[in-house]
C-alpha cells in the first residue's frame, strides 16, 4: 500500500483537516493545526508531503522519525503540529487496514468509557453559574473556565476578588455537584499567580491549569506551595524531551499535551507512558475539532494514568461552525452521565462529511488570536 495524495482544507473555526489517499482505497484524516499558524502549520505538512507520498502508510513509527530527526532544526509548534495531523491520518488508514480501533492497535482499552469536560464562561467569563447550570442539565458532571483577563507582572487584586466571586458563583448555584476547573492559561506572572492560586484554592477545584506560561514551569515549585489543588500544564509542549524536565521536578499532578501538537498520538502515547511513570495524570488538551477529538479519545481508551477528556462543543472560540457539524454520523460523540463510550470503529472511529468540509472551505478561514493589553499599554498574555 502507497500513500498517493496528501489534501489540506481550511475550515471554520479555526481548523485545519488532513486527507491522506492511498493506492488501495484506504483514507486517514488527521488534524495538523496550530491555532492562529494555520498556512504556517499547512506549509510545513506539504514539505513532508514530498518524501512521504509513495511511501508506506503503516510504517508509522519510521516515518514519525524522519520526520522528527531528518531536520538539523526540530520541534516547535508548527513543525511539531504538521507531524501530529500525519501522525493522525496515518494511524487511522493503519486502524482500517486492520479493521480495528486505533487503541486495539496500541494494547487494546483499559477502560469502559471515557470521562469529558465542557466549557463555560468565555476569554472574559461571564455568567459562568448560568453556564454551568446548563452544562449540568446536558449530562456534564465537570466544567472549565478562564479564569482572569489580562493580568500584569504586579495588579489590582481587584481582578483576584473579581476570579472568586465567579467560582464562588458557580458553587452558589450547583454546590459540589459539579467538579470545576480553572484555567489561567499562561496570563499570570508567577507573582500573581502565586496569590491566584492561594485565594481559589477554598472552591475545592478539580485543578489549575498553566499557572504561568511552560517557559516559566521554575515557577511551579514556588506555586505549589500556595496551593493543594492539582496543578496541570503541557499544552504549549510539544515533545517527550519538553516533558521530560516538568516531570522530573516534581510539580505537576496533571499534564496535557494535545495531539494535534504534541507529536500526534504515537508521541503522545509515549508522553502519558513516562507520566504514568512518575504518577502523574493526563488529561489531553482539545479545543479543536472532530479528528483531533477522535484521536485523544483513542489514546484515552487505552492509556490508564488518562483522567478526563477536554472537547469543544460549545466553546467560546466556535462561531460559523461546530465540531459536530462536519461528521457524518454525530451519534459517535453521544455523551451520558458526564462520559462517552469507547468508539468500536474502525481506525479513529469517524466519518467525516466531506461534502460540508468542501463548502465550508469555501467560507475562508483566517482566524487570529486576541490581542490583548495592559492597562498602561503593554502586550499582555491572551
Amino acid at each position: 500500500m502507497k500513500i498517493t495524495k496528501m489534501t489540506l482544507i481550511k475550515v471554520p473555526p479555526r481548523w485545519l483537516f488532513l486527507k491522506v489517499d492511498t493506492d488501495e482505497g484506504y483514507t486517514g484524516w488527521g488534524e495538523p493545526i496550530t491555532e492562529g499558524r494555520a498556512d504556517t502549520v499547512k506549509t510545513a505538512v506539504e514539505e513532508f508531503a514530498d518524501y512521504l507520498v509513495g511511501k508506506d502508510p503503516r510504517t508509522i513509527e519510521d516515518h514519525w522519525q524522519y520526520m522528527y530527526r531528518s531536520g538539523f532544526y526540530r520541534g516547535g509548534p508548527e513543525v511539531m503540529s504538521a507531524i501530529s495531523g500525519i501522525d493522525q491520518a496515518l494511524w487511522d488508514i493503519k486502524g482500517k487496514y486492520y479493521n480495528a480501533p486505533v487503541y486495539d492497535l496500541l494494547g487494546g482499552a483499559c477502560r469502559d468509557k471515557i470521562w469529558i469536560y465542557r466549557w463555560v464562561g468565555g476569554d472574559r467569563p461571564h455568567d459562568v453559574a448560568t453556564d454551568a447550570e446548563a452544562a449540568m442539565k446536558e449530562g456534564y458532571s465537570a466544567v472549565k473556565m478562564n479564569c482572569t483577563e489580562e493580568m500584569n507582572y504586579i495588579d489590582s487584586f481587584a481582578k483576584i476578588d473579581a476570579a472568586c466571586e465567579r467560582i464562588a458563583a458557580i458553587r452558589d448555584k450547583v454546590g459540589y455537584k459539579l467538579d470545576i476547573a480553572v484555567d489561567f492559561h499562561g496570563r499570570c506572572h508567577k507573582t500573581m499567580a502565586k496569590v491566584l492560586a492561594k485565594e481559589i484554592d477554598q472552591f475545592k477545584l478539580m485543578f489549575i491549569e498553566e499557572p504561568v506560561l511552560p517557559q516559566n514551569n521554575e515557577a511551579l515549585r514556588e506555586i505549589a506551595k500556595h496551593t493543594s489543588t492539582p496543578i496541570a500544564t503541557g499544552e504549549r509542549m510539544f515533545s517527550r524531551w519538553d516533558f521530560k524536565n516538568v516531570l522530573e521536578a516534581g510539580y505537576v499532578d496533571i499534564i496535557q499535551p494535545d495531539l494535534s501538537h504534541a507529536g500526534g498520538i504515537t508521541e503522545c502515547k509515549k508522553i502519558a507512558a513516562m507520566a504514568e511513570a512518575y504518577d502523574v495524570a493526563v488529561a489531553p488538551h482539545c479545543p479543536l475539532g472532530p479528528i483531533a477529538l477522535s484521536a485523544c479519545l483513542a489514546l484515552d481508551s487505552c492509556t490508564p494514568n488518562a483522567v478526563i477528556q477536554e472537547q469543544s462543543l460549545g466553546i467560546h472560540y466556535n462561531k460559523g461552525a461546530e465540531l459536530l457539524d462536519y461528521l457524518a454520523d454525530r451519534s459517535v460523540f453521544d455523551y451520558k452521565d458526564g462520559f462517552v463510550e469507547l468508539n468500536r470503529n474502525p481506525g479513529l472511529g469517524i466519518t467525516m462529511n466531506e461534502e460540508y468540509i468542501l463548502k465550508s472551505e469555501d467560507k475562508g478561514m483566517r482566524w487570529k488570536n486576541p490581542i490583548w493589553r495592559n492597562a498602561d499599554g503593554t502586550i499582555a498574555e491572551w
